[in-house]
């Protein structure tokens, strides 16, 4: 059950620069140390923060930009090779 999982459940303030305050029970689980990565995951209904260093090779993909993948895709052999899909 999702409530056993919940360790503590704070309301933060968002900036006007899109800020907030990681609470300190975040803060000091592993991988949220100071310095440290942090993957925002968005979903439909929920929005997740998660060390870098748990995300999932296979999620990884799921997170490049399409900006990111433009860059490695977007070159002539790329358009030959799927003309005549």
């Amino acid at each position: 059950m999702l409530a056993n999982q919940i360790r503590e459940i704070k309301t933060v303030t968002i900036t006007s620069k899109g800020q907030i305050c990681i609470p300190h029970t975040a803060r000091t689980m592993t991988g949220f140390k100071e310095g440290s990565k942090i993957s925002i995951l968005v979903y439909p209904d929920r929005v997740e923060l998660r060390p870098m260093k748990k995300v999932s090779e296979k999620l990884f993909f799921a997170l490049v930009s399409e900006e990111v993948l433009a860059k490695e895709w977007n070159t002539k052999e790329e358009d030959e090779a799927w003309k005549d899909l």
